[in-house]
């Protein structure tokens, strides 16, 4: 097995860049987690909102009732902007990828 001193400069150089891709990678991969999951308790929210007369509200340690179209109109929002982050999240994984291949 070759020791990092008798490999080329270079090789080094590209070995170190693409360890950084593949951090920048596994970051991008943690955050996508965790707004699906976001995503996934907002549909699920949605969908027990539909079912239902009353709706109430987590504000801090407090359950308040709330109107349901108020809630289901934030929901709705939250739902949209955690796409939108998931999507961008994806093209930016993208090239992140495509810089590792290059």
């Amino acid at each position: 097995m070759a020791k990092m001193a008798e490999v080329p400069e270079e090789v080094q150089e590209k070995v170190r860049q693409l360890q950084m891709l593949e951090q920048a990678l596994q970051q991008l991969l943690m955050q996508k987690q965790a707004f699906q999951l976001q995503l996934m308790e907002s549909e699920s929210a949605l969908k027990e909102l539909q079912g239902s007369e009353e709706a109430y509200k987590i504000i801090g340690n407090v359950m308040v009732l709330t109107k349901k179209e108020e809630l289901v109109k934030e929901l709705q929002e939250k739902k949209e902007t955690v796409e939108l982050r998931i999507s961008s999240l994806e093209k930016q994984e993208a090239k992140t990828m495509e810089k590792a291949s290059s």
